[in-house]
């Protein structure tokens, strides 16, 4: 509203602007016109004065003429204040008051000349080159008669620099007249449109506080026009949408309450797939805040895939659908999610309600109980079997030959020893993922630290025919458990020596990741464990670090190991704010690739 008092009070000042300013225009230019007229007829009044006083029709040669005439001429410049001009009939200068008439033009193709040769009497207003100023000029004829040919021409001229002037100070007057004006004007201006908006400001604020759902406000009405008529509409509609708005908060509250303490996702979406109701729980559960569904159709939000499939279904054939999925952000789980349609009482569809539990933790718990009775019963089996069943033989008679006896003794101490070390990374495990293990952490020189971590194990590598390589940056440290390091290391090379054949070749490589060419610095050191042995499938490398996992079970019971070592090494890589990735081929070998920080967070 304050733009249109605005508007309205420029639209009035400009109009008394452009009217003040038009009179004032006129007004200059009828008093230039008539102080041009009145100056024109004083001058030709002069001239036939001049001319009733003395004869101009004089004879001679034209130096007889310039020397009588520029005496005379003279003598009436200073009487009568103009310049004085005498031509002949052929418009020869034959004197002048103000410049030498041999050093002038032939004047008989001026204007006022021309109009005096053929009226009697004529007139001109231009720019002098020889006074170097605008002049106004004013000739007569000499006989006087226009019927005759005119004998000569005599010529006043007079400076229009006080006409100039005096239109100057009309300027001045009016410009000062009108910023006064102006003044008065626009607060005259401002007055009227305050008191013309003033009360469509206040209806137009009530229907704002009213927007802005304060339906407590009204307007005062003071008069009956039709503005007062619009604030009485104003008054009822707010009263009627008070009691629809008090009733609609009131139902809204019971749904929100509701929706906001249901452990469940509620979504509702429309006919046309677009997402118009959500609770706080889904929000935990997707991963997204509730501005960023609102709104948005359902192919264009942030759902998981098969969820929107189940809701194009719905919307499609409107029956009820009923499925699990699992998702992965914000973390994986596993959602149970019913896409139900809805009607109106009058049996025609409005949309669809979603409505998803969270089954994670009871999945999962069913699939780790699961898991967990039937790796661990099927790797104690082996083992068990084992000693019973070289035992019942011994037990048999076959402890009296020695030699077999010997042998299958010693197959019952490696079954225990493997069903000790089974047991004992069962339990490491399990502390490793209950964090119970205090990781201490100092810098650790990794040209030392791989030097005898490789020892150790050469021995090893050498039974095996495995060239064991190591690389090393000089003057590389790493902040970490060297105990825990060594562990990883130790597990990854021995994996790679027991899943190489002989000839093969298992290499270590440590350097900086990701160093700033300029500065030289680093944040991370990436450790590169690689073999050049059997190599892992492409469908085994999403679960290489699940425990109990193995990609060739034969090979791997044979060669000693439980199926937990890479879950260890993923966990204490994790416990050291790292990653690992692997990257396998088979019958060509296996990379795996450790990322540790430099520095732990304290």
């Amino acid at each position: 509203m304050t733009k249109f008092r605005t508007r309205l009070t420029v639209i009035f000042i400009v109009m008394i602007g452009l009217s003040v300013t038009a009179a004032g225009l006129l007004a200059a230019k009828l008093q230039e016109n008539t102080y041009i007229q009145a100056q024109k007829e004083n001058m030709e009044r002069e001239l036939l004065l001049i001319l009733s006083t003395y004869d101009w029709r004089q004879s001679g040669t034209d130096e007889e003429l310039i020397a009588l005439y520029d005496e005379r001429i003279r003598y009436l410049k200073e009487s009568a204040n103009a310049r004085i001009t005498v031509m002949g009939a052929d418009g020869r200068v034959l004197g002048d008051s103000d410049h030498d008439p041999r050093t002038m033009d032939n004047h008989l193709d001026r204007e006022e000349v021309r109009e005096a040769k053929e009226h009697g009497s004529g007139y001109s207003i231009r720019y002098s080159e020889t006074l170097d100023r605008k002049m106004l000029y004013v000739a007569i004829a000499a006989d006087g008669d226009p019927s005759k040919q005119p004998s000569g021409y005599i010529r006043m001229s007079r400076d229009l620099g006080v006409v100039e002037s005096a239109l100057r100070k009309l300027w001045m007057f009016l410009g000062g007249g009108l910023a006064i004006l102006f003044l008065i004007a626009g607060v005259i201006s401002y007055r009227v449109a305050h008191a013309m908006t003033r009360p469509l400001v206040k209806i137009t604020r009530v229907a704002q506080q009213i927007t802005h759902r304060n339906s407590q406000s009204r307007v005062p009405i003071a008069r009956n026009d039709e503005i007062g008529q619009l604030g009485g509409a104003i008054n009822t509609m707010a009263d009627s949408l008070q009691m629809q708005v008090n009733r609609i908060q009131e139902n809204e509250s019971r749904l929100k309450s509701v929706l906001d303490n249901m452990p469940s996702g509620v979504m509702m979406a429309d006919l046309s797939g677009k997402i118009v109701l959500t609770n706080r729980a889904v929000e935990e559960i997707l991963g997204f805040l509730a501005e960023e569904l609102l709104g948005t159709l359902y192919t264009e939000a942030k759902l998981p895939f098969e969820l929107k499939q189940m809701i194009r279904e719905c919307l499609e054939s409107h029956d009820p659908i009923h499925d699990e999925m699992i998702v992965y952000f914000p973390e994986e789980r596993i959602l149970e999610a019913n896409v139900s349609p809805m009607a109106r009482s009058d049996e025609e569809w409005s949309g669809i309600l979603i409505v998803l539990h969270n089954m994670t933790a009871v999945r999962r718990l069913e699939r780790v109980r699961s898991e967990f009775v039937a790796n661990v019963s099927h790797e104690l089996k082996t083992p068990v079997a084992a000693v019973k069943g070289f035992a019942e033989t011994l037990l048999s008679g076959a402890m009296n030959d020695v030699d077999t006896a010997r042998s299958f003794l010693q197959i019952i101490y490696d079954e225990s020893e493997r069903l000790n070390r089974l047991i004992g990374d069962i339990l490491e495990l399990s502390k490793i993922e209950s964090r119970r293990i205090p990781l201490q952490f100092s810098p650790v020189d990794m040209e030392l630290f791989v030097e005898q971590t490789t020892h150790v194990i050469q021995a090893e590598a050498e039974k095996k025919g495995i060239r064991l390589e190591a690389s090393v940056t000089p003057n590389l440290f790493l902040e970490a458990d060297e105990d825990r390091l060594r562990q990883i290391m130790n597990n990854l090379l021995s994996n790679g020596i027991n899943y190489t054949p002989e000839g093969g070749r298992v290499r270590i490589d440590v350097r900086p990741a990701d160093m700033d060419e300029k500065s030289g610095s680093y944040d991370k050191v990436r450790i590169t464990i690689s073999d050049t042995g059997m190599g892992i499938p492409k469908k085994d490398l999403p679960r290489i670090f699940e425990r109990f996992y193995r990609v060739d079970k034969a090979r791997s019971r044979s060669s000693g190991g439980t199926g937990l070592g890479l879950s260890i090494v993923k966990h204490l890589v994790e416990l050291h704010k790292g990653t690992i990735t692997v990257d396998s081929e088979s019958g060509i070998g296996t990379t795996f690739i450790i990322e540790l920080p430099v520095l732990q967070d304290s």
